[in-house]
């Protein structure tokens, strides 16, 4: 891989991870219902999760898609769902000052597993590995998924440190509910561009 190639890989990752999308949105909701500290966990497994998918997407998952179509439909059935799901967890998100909250942080394993039926970091796994490993050598790709572990958990923390600044102005209840049933509604509409496009 050139100077240039990898020039260009690292600005799809940092483009492409640090837009809005279903991780970056539920751990800022996690930063200001959470705080930073109690959200290290969820983002680990967002990093973690994501580097791995995109290493064994390109070591051979990709040939799933080319093998069997009804895959992919079965695979965005179940995100559409989860991220549903998911959304209704965050509208219902208790106040980052109540001793008893109605929600809990994502942990360590559920934001790894979330990976694997989060629509968006599919297209950015497939694009990466279409792209900048075409020839789908193993160094090629570990050299991808290198590139965004490099570049994944400084953009990602910034939601959170954003998610956490807003705690500051959600300190009533109607405040709080308004802005967790907005990260619901953004967070299912991310699902648009992905799901509906093409």
């Amino acid at each position: 891989m050139t100077n240039d190639v990898l020039t260009a890989l690292l600005l799809f990752a940092f483009a492409s991870t640090i837009t809005p999308g279903p991780n970056n949105l539920m751990l800022m909701a996690s930063g200001a219902n959470f705080g930073f500290a109690r959200t290290i966990p969820h983002m680990l497994g967002v990093g973690v999760g994501f580097v791995v998918m995109v290493a064994l997407v390109g070591l051979g998952l990709m040939q799933v898609f080319d093998h069997i179509p009804m895959a992919h439909t079965v695979l965005t059935v179940a995100s559409v769902a989860y991220l549903m799901w998911l959304a209704f967890k965050i509208a219902r998100s208790g106040a980052p000052d109540e001793t008893e909250t109605t929600g809990t942080p994502m942990t360590f394993l559920q934001a790894a597993v979330f990976q694997w039926v989060n629509p968006k970091t599919w297209t950015m796994a497939l694009t990466a590995i279409t792209l900048y490993a075409p020839d789908r050598s193993v160094v090629a790709i570990l050299l991808v998924a290198a590139a965004f572990g490099a570049v994944n958990l400084p953009c990602i923390s910034s939601w959170i440190v954003l998610g956490q600044q807003m705690r500051r102005l959600l300190t009533s209840p109607a405040r709080l509910m308004a802005f967790n049933w907005t990260m619901a509604a953004l967070l299912v509409a991310s699902l648009y561009p992905v799901v509906f496009s093409g």
